[in-house]
């Protein structure tokens, strides 16, 4: 069986974000980006395979190595599925600094 792995869960993991942003600046081998972690290099692996099979990252043969890139496609399309949220907090987070500012002026 052969399921779908869900691109939130891949980013709920605080290692997984860390190789993401890790390979954001640069693109590295498995074996550059487990150089970051104190884990097992096969627990980094299983995080790689993780983000490859969500198509955060990208992987290219290069000889006996490859190497690691991050799909800016999929973190666009992360990016826009989450910017409405993010309005919808800004705004709502505005109104409260308003309504704070309004108690505070009448405190004074």
């Amino acid at each position: 069986m052969n399921l779908r792995r869900d691109v939130f869960q891949a980013i709920a993991d605080p290692t997984r974000r860390s190789i993401l942003m890790l390979v954001a600046a640069q693109s590295m081998t498995a074996g550059a980006i487990a150089s970051n972690f104190d884990t097992a290099r096969p627990t980094v692996s299983k995080h790689l395979q993780i983000l490859t099979e969500c198509e955060l990252l990208k992987s290219e043969q290069n000889g006996r190595e490859i190497i690691y890139h991050l799909n800016p496609v999929k973190m666009k399309e992360i990016a826009d599925f989450i910017e409405p949220f993010r309005k919808m907090w800004d705004e709502k987070f505005n109104k409260l600094e308003s309504v704070m500012k309004a108690y505070q002026n009448r405190e004074a």
